[in-house]
């Protein structure tokens, strides 16, 4: 795993570190080639450049979102702010963790892109790609 991954992962509080050490597991398993790192503070992984998951801690929990997320028409990813396709899930407990579900997802993730790493050179305007 990278180093600061690990590292954000060491400064959580024990019940999410030990949620951040499982997600970990779960998606370097799942996604074997895609590019981890920290990102805006929090771990994000990347295929080809284009983020397409990433897990941060918020006041009221630890939220697993997924960028092309709304896509996968999954009803336990609720939709973020509408602007773009990113769809989430937020964990207090490691017991609310549903490895089917988040195999899937990771699954879905890989299959399912929207073209986030133009966005910027599209003017706010998202493709689809795969």
């Amino acid at each position: 795993m990278n180093p600061d991954i690990q590292n954000y992962h060491n400064i959580q509080e024990p019940n999410y570190k030990v949620i951040c050490d499982k997600l970990a597991e779960i998606i370097l398993k799942n996604l074997p080639d895609a590019e981890h790192k920290v990102w805006h503070a929090h771990p994000v992984w990347f295929i080809d450049g284009n983020p397409i998951l990433g897990y941060d801690k918020l006041k009221y929990g630890l939220r697993l979102m997924f960028w092309s997320g709304v896509t996968f028409e999954e009803t336990n990813l609720k939709p973020g702010s509408g602007k773009f396709k990113d769809a989430s899930i937020t964990y207090t407990s490691i017991d609310q963790l549903n490895f089917e579900d988040i195999e899937r997802w990771l699954q879905k993730a890989k299959d399912i892109q929207w073209d986030y790493k133009n966005i910027v050179k599209r003017k706010g305007v998202l493709e689809r790609l795969k």
